[in-house]
């Protein structure tokens, strides 16, 4: 299980990778792709909209369960990645394939970036999984 250190990551096992101009892409963890098992649908229905932090933004379907999607930080909801969309005969399994690579889930435009301190550091998310 990797853990990489340049994301922050949030108590419901979201990950968050800050880019240039406050945007910033969000996915779920190695760890919570793993406790999930084969992902095979993944909905967004909130692109265009403000969402705030913890509130819950898309759903993602593994093979036995259903898992909400909460944001780990405050923002605008710019983009669902594309690649995900089953619906146009791509690959939800990305997220259990390539968590933090291509396997993100939404690509976000960041309303309050000291946010991102109320957030753990790999280590930190380490321990409260361990």
């Amino acid at each position: 299980m990797t853990f990489p250190t340049n994301l922050k990551y949030s108590e419901e096992h979201e990950w968050i990778r800050l880019e240039d101009d406050n945007v910033a892409y969000i996915g779920v963890t190695d760890h919570a792709q793993s406790e999930l098992g084969e992902i095979v649908y993944v909905e967004v229905e909130t692109v265009g909209d403000e969402i705030e932090k913890g509130d819950e933004f898309g759903v993602v379907e593994a093979v036995k369960t259903t898992s909400d999607l909460f944001m780990p930080i405050g923002g605008e909801i710019l983009e669902f990645n594309p690649a995900l969309n089953q619906e146009e005969g791509d690959n939800p399994a990305l997220i259990n394939e390539d968590p933090y690579g291509e396997g993100w889930i939404v690509k976000v435009k960041i309303a309050d970036v000291s946010e991102l301190d109320d957030l753990m550091d790999a280590d930190a998310y380490q321990e409260l999984i361990s």
